[in-house]
């Protein structure tokens, strides 16, 4: 075996290859390392030089040096024992030793201790970074011998965030590094506040800020790379997650998508290197959820040239506002005027502090103060007294004002126009659902690994005692929301690849529904899966270094971000009595009756016997049987709401009195539809994936799904007689058993939602 690098070069290889194959080196850890280094007494000024030269983040190694490092440990790994290998560094050295045979027992202890420290920096030094280059050189035996699982954890990672793969591992792998360490202890909101923006300005320096903004301003044009960054930093800290939503992507992404031409080059490379920092100044403390009837003003005077915003009331100052305190910037959202006459509402860029950071006049700012949850966000109210901002602050896309002082839009529908608007917007409630559903599978993650360790109760005296997870009453904790949660991520997922990709406003139209009611189902299902995971850890589970109590406080909001969600499963509903919600938007609740009225005339045929009461397995377990039963549910439900409608504005009741008394139906038919939705968007994952014991397990969780929702709702199945009493009974054995089937898979399915373990651990 000819050698092709010196033995201190060969020493450092696993490091340098796991290293760099799952990793991005950031500019401390990148720092700490060549430290390091430079202190490894058994590297010579040139394997010194070689090391350095290839921990550079703007020159990676080339792919053919990849495979040339792939090759050497091969060629050194192929005589030595698989089974006496504890961490990369000591591979490392094992594999030196090839080459320096008569080395000491101090300097072979010596060389091992220093580059264990130098694996720990790299933030390698972890059991599945050891497994993947296992895998890489043929050694299955050892990456797979305690973990004897029906799939590989981390290819169904793989699968199941196929939506920008690799920057959500480059992102996974950024958290590592020191600035991102999260101390539990820390409670004062203000220090919290500074850490966070600290790691938001650090996410700016590696360009994530810009990602989203066109190239011409600093960006890659690139918002699904954004997204997955956002749904990813919610792993980890949802106060930087929350933060870095705003500053990047509800205040830049409003003069990305609000704004034209003037507003991209003068505001948006500063705002995503974190130079301008900026709040969304949207919602009002008299309107809530009502967007379109915000108090605010945004005044025009043709003479100045010059746009006057205004808080009339103290009702009208913008609540709950993001970056508040820190911001120097806001996308003030107001009802403008022009001569006299009101367009509606339309965003204006306002700014707030001077270069000293401190307030402008007419700037009112007061700080929320302690929240329940996500005290490293500043959170504030802002009122506006008269401030004045010259006319090219508003940003323009949508609406106008000509040479002549007059309003112009290109959407003359003041209706549409509105909702164009809030469409371009629609993001963020994919975002907000991902993110939630990140948080969950922390807890999911910590939860599961506990109770694959923590043992209660033997059968008998003088046996060991049992582990929690093998208790039916564990698993049914547990199995549930993990399979929803997977679900759920995979069709938030899809829907993000589509908002990203969008090419026109009826795509958007199509995407605004799904988004809000998967957003709204999402945030409900991760906080009543964090609550769950808290209470199966016990005691445990209360303490703060385990971080699930963070986790409950943190993520609550998600279900009241981007639109309290009953509201906007109201909206899905409305969307569902329409065409493409092209009516509703269009002409409101009057358009909605008509469309009742007129085009509602689908009938579901009433089941046979031989249907209602078949309770074989394989019929149960059928995929005809899972689909029909959730389509049943929706339509059925979505056509009694239209008639309950139908038959109060026949009795002249006006549409909005009539929307008012089907509220609670209409929430139930948003429901419906999207729990179905979820099933069909994994259907067509699933059917895009060529065979393997990943798409196994997925199809088989899809299953188990489908199976879950119709007993949530199998009462509702027995009262419109789509099942008999003893189908639901075999129904349930069937369903038991589906359940306790993920037993021996369990912690193999916590590794493939993709926690940092290096974040999270629970001692049982």
């Amino acid at each position: 075996m000819k050698p092709t690098f010196s033995p201190g070069v060969i020493s450092m290889l696993p490091l340098f290859y796991v290293g760099w194959k799952d990793s991005i080196l950031s500019p401390s850890e990148m720092k700490l390392i060549h430290e390091r280094i430079k202190k490894l007494n058994h590297l010579t000024e040139d394997d010194i030089n070689y090391l350095i030269k290839h921990t550079d983040p703007s020159h990676p190694p080339k792919p053919e040096l990849y495979k040339e490092w792939l090759q050497a440990i091969k060629n050194y790994t192929q005589d030595l024992d698989h089974y006496e290998r504890s961490s990369l560094a000591q591979l490392g050295v094992d594999m030196s030793l090839v080459l320096l045979p008569n080395a000491s027992k101090t300097d072979i202890q010596s060389m091992v201790s220093a580059i264990t420290t130098l694996e720990k920096a790299m933030g390698i030094d972890d059991i599945s970074s050891q497994q993947r280059l296992y895998r890489q050189i043929g050694w299955d035996d050892v990456a797979d011998e305690d973990h004897d699982f029906n799939f590989d954890p981390s290819k169904l990672f793989d699968m199941t965030n196929a939506f920008q793969l690799k920057t959500k591992k480059d992102t996974k792998n950024l958290l590592l590094d020191p600035i991102f360490n999260i101390d539990e202890s820390l409670t004062d909101k203000d220090l919290l506040r500074i850490k966070t923006l600290e790691r938001l300005q650090a996410l700016a320096k590696q360009g994530f800020g810009a990602l989203s903004y066109p190239i011409s301003t600093g960006g890659k044009n690139d918002m699904a790379a954004y997204m997955s960054i956002f749904e990813t930093l919610a792993y980890h800290d949802l106060s930087l997650a929350v933060k870095f939503g705003v500053q990047f992507g509800l205040f830049g992404g409003a003069i990305l998508n609000l704004g034209t031409q003037y507003h991209h080059d003068t505001y948006l490379p500063k705002t995503g290197t974190a130079e301008y920092l900026g709040c969304f100044a949207m919602t009002e403390t008299g309107h809530g959820s009502n967007v379109k009837d915000l108090e605010t003003t945004a005044t025009y005077d043709h003479q100045t040239k010059q746009i006057t915003i205004h808080s009339p009331t103290e009702t009208a100052g913008k609540e709950y506002i993001g970056n508040a305190l820190h911001a120097g910037f806001a996308t003030v959202f107001a009802q403008l005027i022009v001569d006299g006459t009101s367009h509606g509402i339309h965003t204006v860029l306002v700014p707030m502090r001077d270069e000293n950071n401190n307030l402008l006049s007419g700037i009112k700012v007061m700080d929320c103060g302690q929240k329940i949850g996500l005290n490293g966000v500043d959170n504030g109210r802002i009122w506006f007294d008269n401030v004045v901002v010259p006319k090219q602050n508003l940003l323009n896309r949508f609406g106008d004002i000509d040479a002549n002082g007059q309003y112009t839009s290109p959407i003359e529908n003041p209706n549409k126009r509105f909702f164009t608007m809030l469409g371009t917007l629609a993001g963020g409630r994919i975002c907000v659902g991902l993110g939630a559903l990140s948080a969950a599978k922390t807890a999911l993650s910590i939860a599961i690994n506990y109770a694959a360790k923590r043992r209660q109760f033997a059968p008998k005296d003088g046996q060991p005692e049992s582990i929690i997870m093998d208790y039916p009453t564990h698993q049914h904790r547990l199995i549930p929301k993990l399979i929803k949660n997977i679900v759920f991520h995979n069709a938030l997922s899809i829907l993000a690849d589509e908002f990203a990709s969008h090419k026109d406003e009826k795509d958007i139209r199509k995407i605004e529904t799904k988004a809000a009611g998967l957003k709204s189902l999402a945030t409900w299902l991760s906080t009543e899966t964090i609550q769950t995971c808290r209470e199966a850890c016990g005691g445990k589970g209360y303490l703060s270094e385990n971080t699930l109590g963070r986790l409950r406080a943190d993520a609550d909001i998600f279900t009241t971000f981007e639109g309290d969600n009953t509201v906007l499963m109201q909206l899905v509903a409305k969307g569902l009595l329409t065409e493409f919600n092209q009516a509703f938007h269009e002409s409101g609740f009057t358009a909605v009756a008509r469309y009742i009225g007129g085009k509602i005339q689908f009938r579901l045929s009433e089941y046979n016997p031989l249907f209602t009461r078949n309770t074989s397995v394989e019929h149960l377990e059928s995929n005809e049987f899972l689909s029909d039963a959730l389509k049943y549910r929706e339509k059925k439900v979505l056509i009694a709401l239209a008639d309950r409608m139908k038959s109060y504005i026949s009795k002249r009741m006006e549409p909005n009195e009539a929307f008012l008394k089907c509220q609670l139906h209409m929430m139930d038919a948003a429901r419906s539809y999207i729990e179905r939705l979820a099933y069909r968007m994994m259907v067509r994952k699933l059917e895009g994936l060529a065979d393997s014991p990943e798409k196994t397990v997925l199809t088989k969780i899809n299953q188990t799904y489908a199976l879950t929702i119709i007993m949530e709702n199998r009462d509702w199945y027995l009262e419109n007689d789509y099942m008999e009493g003893s189908k639901t009974k075999a129904l349930r054995r069937v369903y038991d058993k589906h359940i306790a089937s993920f037993r021996k898979d369990i912690v193999g399915l916590a590794a493939s939602l993709g926690v940092n373990d290096r974040q999270f651990y629970v001692n049982p």
